[in-house]
């Protein structure tokens, strides 16, 4: 059985700099077509110059209930189209 596509992680009530902690932990253990869904209050700056150095491509959703941020190894793209299109959703929302 195929894991599910998306991991989910809340970081909207944790100070700094815990959802930068938890957030390079869980990446580290995406398998091939998963992708992270992290909910932050605020947008995170200091995370994506991270992404970056290890490898990995993001895509971030301003909203209502703070920032959406789906994460995916730059050379998965099982895993870029599934958070592209749960973006998309959550946009809509």
């Amino acid at each position: 059985m195929a894991p599910e596509a998306e991991c989910f992680l809340d970081v909207s009530d944790l100070e700094p700099p815990e959802p930068l902690v938890r957030a390079l932990a869980e990446i580290d253990m995406l398998n091939q077509g998963q992708y992270l869904h992290m909910r932050h209050r605020r947008e995170p700056c200091l995370l994506y110059p991270n992404l970056e150095k290890r490898g990995f491509a993001h895509l971030t959703c301003a909203g209502e209930n703070g920032f959406d941020v789906f994460i995916w190894r730059k050379d998965d793209s099982v895993a870029e189209q599934a958070a592209c299109v749960a973006a998309n959703e959550s946009a809509e929302e």
